[in-house]
């Protein structure tokens, strides 16, 4: 029997379900980490969001792992164009404007996990 697409993927057991919360949290502190590991934990977090996304979906975790994976992409491109105007000064202000806007999007994800609140994965904040 074929499953429709807007059809929630039901767990196989509870501890389905509780292992995606506990990925989702070290997802969560890898992406914390990341300014203290030269990026290596941000990786590793975007490699396991995009392997486990497939499982996520259906479940309240699917829009974290988007999240996450919004959080990376938008965050890379900030960091870059940072970087790359850092000989105009203006470079330093990008850079910690996007800091900053990661360790919101990092504090909030993870508070709404924590909460059990549905989180909107394609807003800016």
């Amino acid at each position: 029997m074929e499953q429709r697409p807007d059809t929630p993927v039901l767990y196989r057991s509870p501890e389905a379900g509780r292992d995606l919360r506990t990925l989702t949290h070290i997802l969560y502190a890898l992406f914390a980490l990341h300014w203290f590991t030269g990026g290596l934990s941000i990786l590793v977090a975007i490699i396991l969001a995009y392997l486990k996304r497939d499982d996520a979906a259906g479940t309240p975790y699917e829009a974290h792992m988007t999240w996450l994976i919004r959080s990376f992409w938008i965050a890379l491109a900030g960091y870059v164009i940072g970087g790359a105007l850092v000989f105009v000064v203006i470079g330093f202000v990008v850079l910690a404007a996007v800091t900053i806007w990661m360790i919101y999007r990092i504090v909030k994800g993870w508070l709404y996990l924590y909460e059990n609140k549905p989180l909107e994965p394609r807003a800016w904040l």
